[in-house]
């Protein structure tokens, strides 16, 4: 049975009098891809910067293999998880491989690295398996949204860290890129053990690329397992109050967007 990398016991929060998380149970597994889905504003993306320490509980507590993630420094964080956000920007001048190397910062005292030489391992290793090589002297700013997406898991990844978060990785690609990027993201996880967690809007995207779907509403869960035994029209219908059909694609449901 897989380990548990983060347990979450009821948690809450709230901007202001609006409560957009209310009590909420959770555990994420080891080893496995998991995919927040719901409607805009159920709180998914409120649950994703709380796990991320972006924000701080009003109530409950998230726990890291163990440790509070409150307690937790933000070094000592990014040593265990990376995170690639739905929004990113870096100046004009900057180049892929700089941008990718910067993923090596937790590692660093006063700027300095203690270990170049293992800087330099993990910055080429990331630029390898998200095939940014041929690229790494081009400026971020001058590439196409689906270059510098990959560019930006590259930098996650130069953090050497056994667990990633992505805030909607396809938003704004392409049909070709978005493959890319769900491809990429189930080699690293099939291949090198990385634990991911992503919130993903494109139902059929999270049902066929993920291992445990989580399915939120009004700051709460409403469903998480497999997402065959837990996808259908009656949980479509409760998560975003539509009826759509579902139909069986390589042994996992596929719903009918129309």
């Amino acid at each position: 049975m897989a380990n548990d990398v983060f347990k979450i016991n009821g948690l809450s929060f709230a901007y202001g009098k609006h409560q957009v998380l209310k009590g909420l149970n959770l555990t994420i597994h080891e080893g496995v891809i998991t995919t927040l889905i719901g409607a805009n504003g159920c709180g998914k993306s409120t649950l994703f910067n709380l796990m991320t320490k972006n924000l701080r509980p009003d109530q409950g507590d998230i726990f890291l293999y163990g440790q509070n993630v409150s307690d937790c420094r933000i070094r000592d964080f990014a040593k265990q998880v990376a995170i690639v956000h739905q929004y990113n920007t870096a100046p004009a001048d900057l180049t892929v491989e700089k941008l990718v190397s910067y993923g090596r910062t937790p590692y660093h005292t006063m700027g300095l690295s203690p270990d170049p030489e293992e800087d330099e391992k993990k910055v080429q290793w990331a630029l390898n398996i998200t095939n940014t090589v041929e690229i790494k002297d081009k400026p971020v700013t001058e590439l196409s949204g689906g270059q510098k997406q990959r560019v930006w898991i590259a930098m996650a990844l130069a953090q050497d860290t056994k667990v990633l978060f992505l805030d909607e990785p396809t938003t704004y690609l392409d049909v070709r890129y978005q493959l890319d990027i769900l491809r990429l993201i189930k080699k690293l996880n099939r291949e090198f053990g990385i634990t991911v967690i992503m919130v993903l809007h494109d139902i059929n995207q999270s049902l066929y690329y993920s291992d445990e779907i989580v399915a939120m509403k009004d700051g709460t869960m409403i469903a998480h397992g497999l997402p065959e035994e837990i996808i259908t029209t009656e949980l479509v219908k409760q998560v975003y109050d539509v009826d759509l059909q579902i139909q069986q694609v390589d042994g996992k449901p596929f719903v009918i967007p129309i």
